[in-house]
């Protein structure tokens, strides 16, 4: 009956089914962490910031306005000498200026071409892409986290179980033993074997009750559910309806490494390293830039007299802009740009046979954890047997002490191996989603 309460238990595990509305599935679960983890806000803010960077790219290429003003105080006013013989026979002393000089202006400045700009104005599409992605890979690893975390508790509910049954037996042979020993059937000593077991289970129960508080802690967190509330699952109850699920496992010839996530980010960041190149080499082209200028000048002996005798002036012109003397910069940087770049196009081809190989690992994993499931629930069942049989030859007198306590800790390793061997199972499952770029498939199919 055990090893079925477990098989069942796993398949609501991965179902995520819920028989009450106060008890969390791990589909519930998935979808409170997705809505309300913290994580959210800062990718949510990283996609804003690369709206932002194309705003601010786009942004040279708009018109732009200035204004700046000047005020001289001419502590010792410059003079100009108009030489002897043009107005007369002496060097004749001039101030073109006055004390103080008064200069407001405003120019608006419009680039009219510029490629190295244009170029760069190419980044602005996969900038919000890559931010995307990253909300997307955000997503996945609290698929993943909140999905082990279940799975974490899952295990240390049913090891409890477990321990309690396996303590009432224990107790239940004390009882028997104690008698025993009363009647002088039996020596002290074997009523002190059971009694040594049963206050390791105890221990053990302890453990497994903090075990189950961290990973309630642990499931909590990875929501960004409050620490300090209450949160029940359920992994048992609602699954008793299901008399078994089908794992499809997906084949592994299929594996594509534009499905995961973490390459199409790759991905997007060779595009990124090429337009940067790209934007380098094309520094050579001259920029030509228009401008209007509109402004005023100012002359007095007095601060409040240069205001009053402002001369306005205007102009329009073209700015062209041809670099010449930068060619070892730019070449240093363009060259540095490029090989980025080609490490980027390397790296592709790396992640995509490592990526491949995880996964091709992924899918051999489960069948492995898959036939350990099997093979200790069979093992488990033997060794329910063998302590049934020899608890009922304990009790007739046929055996000894130890062959029962043997026969109980035959039961206990077979047990705690099928726990072991369900939740790697589980763990291993995920894994393969997560190799296979499906995790958010797998949620939404819970």
């Amino acid at each position: 009956m055990m090893n079925k309460k477990l098989l069942v238990a796993v398949l609501m595990l991965i179902t995520g089914t819920a028989y009450a509305q106060d008890n969390w599935t791990l589909k519930g679960c998935i979808e409170y962490g997705l809505k309300n983890h913290r994580s959210n806000v800062v990718y949510a803010n990283e996609k804003k910031a690369a709206d932002a960077k194309a705003r601010e790219a786009l942004a040279a290429y708009l018109p732009g306005v200035s204004i700046q003003g000047s005020i001289d105080d001419n502590l010792k006013v410059q003079e100009t000498v108009i030489p002897a013989g043009i107005f007369g026979d002496q060097d004749i002393r001039v101030a073109f200026t006055k004390k103080f000089n008064t200069n407001p202006m405003a120019q608006l400045d419009q680039t009219i071409f510029d490629q190295s700009l244009l170029t760069g104005l190419k980044a602005n599409k996969y900038n919000k892409e890559s931010a995307e992605l990253n909300v997307q890979q955000n997503n996945e690893t609290i698929i993943y986290n909140i999905s082990s975390a279940f799975a974490q508790i899952f295990v240390y509910r049913e090891q409890l179980a477990i321990l309690h049954t396996n303590l009432d037996n224990y107790h239940e042979q004390m009882d028997i033993t104690r008698l025993q020993v009363d009647k002088g059937t039996v020596l002290q000593k074997e009523l002190d074997k059971v009694r040594v077991d049963y206050n390791n289970t105890v221990s053990k129960i302890h453990v497994a009750e903090s075990n189950l508080t961290l990973s309630y802690n642990q499931l909590k967190y990875e929501m960004g559910y409050p620490l300090t509330d209450t949160i029940k699952v359920d992994s048992t109850e609602a699954a008793r309806s299901f008399n078994g699920l089908a794992i499809a496992t997906p084949d592994a010839r299929t594996f594509e490494a534009a499905s995961r996530v973490d390459y199409r980010i790759s991905q997007v960041n060779e595009k990124l390293y090429a337009i940067d190149e790209q934007r380098l080499r094309n520094g050579i082209y001259p920029r030509l830039t228009a401008y209007a200028r509109y402004g005023a000048i100012g002359y007095g002996n007095s601060l409040n007299e240069s205001f009053k005798s402002l001369a306005t002036y205007s102009a329009i012109g073209i700015k062209l802009n041809i670099p010449i003397l930068d060619f070892y910069k730019r070449n240093a940087q363009s060259a540095q740009a490029k090989y980025k770049h080609l490490n980027a196009i390397e790296q592709l081809k790396i992640d995509e046979g490592k990526y491949a190989m995880e996964f091709q690992n992924a899918w051999t994993k489960v069948i492995q954890e898959q036939g350990n499931m099997d093979n200790n629930r069979r093992n488990i069942e033997l060794a329910q047997s063998v302590f049934n049989t020899t608890n009922l030859q304990y009790q007739k007198g046929t055996t000894d002490m130890t062959d029962w306590l043997n026969a109980q800790n035959s039961l206990k390793e077979a047990q705690n191996n099928y726990l072991s061997s369900v939740y790697n199972f589980f763990l291993a499952r995920i894994d393969l989603e997560k190799a296979g770029g499906s995790l958010k498939t797998f949620y939404l199919a819970l």
